[in-house]
């Protein structure tokens, strides 16, 4: 083909096809000149001549390269409206420049479709002539949209400001009504079927011996605080300063306010919204101050007068009792106590005025923080110690200043629990499961690991790890990351300890009490985080902890800590007795706010203006509770079609590594089809499977079977995907990055005796095919009277759970071969209980040649892992 040669530039091109586009992305004036020549008269075509057809330029080609530009009159090369100078679209086939502009247009399509139209579009759009009247609006812009759901829609009470003065400067506090906003959620006909209007005591035996703790209502304050004929309604206050800008450094001070009385389950919840945000606090640092215990102390006075203004009307409620009508319509009388404070040390320090390092609950002295239960010397901070110090205050400033330091609190002008009825702040601190545990102490162990195990071999066991549905492959290792979050700290603590089984230490030490240590803190972290209690279980958490105290001087030995002096440790003895007064930890987690931060905080702030963070986003039938189960409740769910619609049998044994495969089958199909109370000998059952003919050369395969979540409470929850176990052959690709490593994953199989909890009756089994036989073939296969399972599964065995590893604590299995092959057997799909995780025993050094594709072949012996989730530790522990 000959070259074709552009008449502007003398450049070479191979094709027309090539001279078109180099025209419409060239950057080369004379080139861009003769384009916008050719467009000009696609625009507006001369009358064509109909004599002279064959020699005519088509209309919207481009000039050829031994063509002159087509003549126009006038001077063409003048001033073009803007949309004549548009990059053409029936040129753009993905170039440098084209790229650019259609990256644009996306992310600008992207915002469109994120933020929605502007108030401006949607009044434009409804102030058209007649259209609100064709539809019938009643209203015609935007803001008086705003003002309909402002004043006429149900909804949360209004913010209103009120200044507080604080050595003699102002500071605006933005808060709600608690009042109003606490009737809002009690009359929400939303939450009516499930509010709890009195306390209960639940019991696991009939003799009423062991006592459950779940739902709020099930703990002691609930039952101290209760009077004949009044209605408690539990308020939980929680707060948390937060950034609301990336690079702005625009931080936002929300409080948030739940009542006890709403289900936990519906409480976690951001999209039920039973939070309400009910104030914002002042964020200034008072940085004009320069003494900075004077700082700090009108911080704390801020804080407490700003708070203080939002609490105040349940002083008079919380006695008084204030008439509210439920959701249901019946109307009682209500008495809104203040019940727990949620929120990160600083924040306790903060709301209980005690001195940081110190505990906000207890009297401990900052250098017996790290010791255990039984060696720690503390008692219950005195209230009515502090309350005497807090009205020194009339005494004058050194003599308050010096009660106060007595008592062991700052020097707080009328702190804001000061006049609240029936409340003692410093038992009202509730465990913090994020911050304390993720955040704090799995942090802390983290380093500590890294140092004493050496932060190569862990990463490089990290790498080695087989997939499972609730692993996350940190491919690049835990020891290297930076501003790990609490859902990373809780992924990482899934597979810790068994990474650092049979790890060298320094010195060759042993790492017996290393391996009890980080097990006593990962069993604490687990069991405090059950939904249900019992005094049995709330035993074990005590024991727990005291395991990890028991033997967290290796880290001593080893030359890493000096000592355990650590407040969110401390607190940690503190769980038993708030889990008795409060109910079970997932009442009130902070976790739950973080989230409120998003919905309710930081998207409300980039709805404003961004120049006032704080004035934008304030305009932004009875039934006894049940104890929640810990078994694995679930709906297995198979896909409708295979992911394969027809394997040929030659790949299932190739591609799967199902080598027994014809044979498994067949020996399914032969004890399947034995007469009803038949039994015969392994070898008789091998000669019957030798007669069983297969009546197909290809099978539909399934690389996925998964669990879904069951709605137990009746609260419209939607499904959740629980749990999967896979089964696919590897997908390779050109470039090694594209490819995808194949997956068999490994799983509890039932044997027909396994119950919901415990481990009896089940077996460790990798999955390796999943598939269906064909519809003709189960006449042939079955009589008339045998309905074989849908879906089947080629499963390769493990031997039987080994007993508990007196140090890890965990179970040992080993794969089952047998005159040096790999025993294995069909089953039905619907055997599978769950997915099993396996980590490999990677000894004192993990084999390099190891990786998370191959280590469940090249391994022998495993561990299997008890910290997946809840149900994995309940049934291996």
């Amino acid at each position: 083909m000959p070259e074709t040669m552009c008449p502007a530039c003398d450049k070479k091109l191979a094709t027309i096809s090539g001279y078109n586009q180099h025209l419409a992305k060239t950057t080369n004036p004379a080139c861009r000149d003769l384009y916008l020549a050719s467009r000009q008269f696609h625009a507006s075509p001369p009358a064509p001549d109909p004599q002279d057809d064959d020699q005519d330029m088509d209309v919207g080609d481009v000039p050829g390269p031994n063509q002159s530009p087509p003549h126009f009159e006038g001077d063409f090369f003048g001033t073009y409206a803007e949309d004549e100078l548009e990059w053409p679209v029936e040129f753009d086939d993905g170039g440098d420049a084209g790229d650019m502009g259609n990256a644009l247009t996306d992310e600008e399509d992207s915002d469109d479709d994120r933020d929605g139209p502007s108030s401006t579009a949607f009044s434009e759009l409804v102030s058209i002539e007649g259209f609100s009247d064709t539809i019938g609006l009643s209203f015609k812009n935007a803001r008086e949209l705003n003002k309909i759901i402002d004043n006429e829609l149900p909804g949360h009470p209004k913010f209103k400001r009120e200044q507080i003065v604080i050595a003699n400067e102002a500071f605006d506090v933005y808060y709600r009504d608690i009042i109003e906003c606490i009737r809002s959620l009690f009359s929400d006909p939303n939450f009516a079927d499930f509010l709890v209007f009195a306390p209960e005591r639940h019991y696991a035996n009939e003799d009423e011996t062991v006592q459950l703790y779940h739902e709020m209502h099930t703990g002691k304050w609930w039952w101290n605080s209760q009077h004949p004929g009044a209605t408690i309604i539990p308020i939980l206050i929680s707060s948390d300063k937060t950034q609301v800008t990336m690079f702005c450094n625009k931080t936002a001070y929300p409080v948030y306010m739940t009542i006890g009385n709403i289900p936990k389950e519906i409480r976690r919840k951001p999209s039920r919204q039973a939070h309400v945000l009910i104030a914002y606090l002042p964020t200034t640092r008072l940085e004009h101050v320069t003494n900075k215990a004077s700082r700090c102390r009108m911080l704390a006075n801020l804080y407490h007068a700003c708070v203080g203004c939002v609490l105040a009307p349940l002083a008079a409620a919380g006695i008084n009792g204030v008439n509210m009508r439920s959701g249901d319509g019946a109307m009682r009388r209500c008495h809104p106590l203040f019940a727990c404070f949620v929120g990160d040390y600083p924040e306790q320090v903060l709301v209980t005025g005690v001195k940081t390092t110190q505990c906000p609950s207890c009297d401990v002295p900052s250098d017996e923080l790290g010791l255990a239960a039984g060696a720690a010397n503390y008692q219950p901070r005195n209230l009515d110690a502090v309350l005497d110090a807090l009205s020194a205050l009339d005494e004058g400033g050194l003599a308050f200043i010096r009660a106060c330091a007595e008592a062991g609190i700052k020097p707080i002008v009328h702190p804001c629990w000061e006049g609240l009825p029936f409340v003692n702040i410093f038992k009202s601190i509730t465990p913090d499961i994020l911050h304390q545990l993720y955040q704090g102490l799995v942090k802390h162990i983290l380093a500590w690991l890294s140092e004493a195990c050496g932060g190569a071999e862990i990463d490089a066991r990290c790498r080695h790890l087989p997939p499972n549905h609730h692993i996350r492959h940190f491919m690049k290792g835990i020891t290297t990351l930076s501003h790990v979050s609490g859902t990373e700290h809780g992924q990482i603590c899934r597979f810790l300890l068994g990474i650092i089984i049979d790890i060298r230490l320094p010195d060759n030490m042993s790492s017996a009490r290393l391996l009890c240590a980080v097990r006593g803190l990962l069993d604490f972290l687990y069991l405090a985080q059950y939904p249900c209690h019992s005094s049995e279980t709330l035993t074990y958490l005590d024991e727990a902890l005291d395991l990890f105290h028991n033997n967290k001087d290796i880290f001593i030995d080893l030359g890493i800590r000096n000592s355990f002096n650590l407040p969110k440790l401390h607190f940690a003895l503190h769980y038993t007795h708030m889990i008795r007064m409060y109910g079970t930890t997932d009442n009130y987690n902070t976790e739950y706010t973080e989230r409120l931060h998003i919905d309710l905080t930081k998207d409300a702030y980039r709805s404003t203006n961004h120049k006032n963070e704080l004035t934008g986003p304030t305009h932004h039938p009875h039934h006894r509770s049940r104890p929640p189960e810990m078994s694995f409740r679930h709906i297995q769910t198979m896909t409708k079609h295979p992911s394969v619609k027809a394997v040929k049998l030659d790949k299932i044994v190739d591609e799967y590594s199902a080598m027994y495969f014809r044979e498994s089958l067949a020996r399914y199909v032969a004890k399947v089809t034995l007469p009803a109370n038949t039994t015969v000998t392994p070898q008789q059952l091998e000669d019957r499977a030798a007669n069983v003919y297969l009546p197909f050369q290809t099978l539909p395969v399934f690389h996925k079977v998964k669990w879904v979540s069951v709605d137990v409470h009746g609260h419209g929850d939607a499904l959740v995907t629980l749990d999967s176990v896979h089964a696919r052959p590897g997908l390779p690709k050109p470039f090694t990055s594209d490819s995808v490593a194949s997956r068999f994953d490994t799983a509890f199989i039932n044997d027909g005796t396994g119950g919901p909890l415990g481990i009896k009756g089940y077996r460790i089994g990798q999955v390796r095919v999943m598939f269906s036989i064909p519809p003709k073939a189960l006449s042939i296969l079955f009589p008339p009277t045998v309905r074989p399972p849908k879906h089947l599964a080629y499963v390769e065995w493990f031997t039987a759970l080994h007993a508990p590893d007196q140090n890890h604590g965990l179970r040992k299995v080993s794969r089952i071969i047998k005159n040096g092959e790999q025993i294995a057997s069909i089953i039905p799909i619907s055997n599978i209980h769950r997915s099993a995780h396996l980590i490999p025993h990677f000894g004192p050094t993990a084999p390099r040649e190891w990786s998370s594709a191959n280590v469940l072949d090249k391994c022998r012996t495993f561990f299997v892992n008890p910290y997946l989730d809840r149900h994995s530790f309940v049934t291996l522990r």
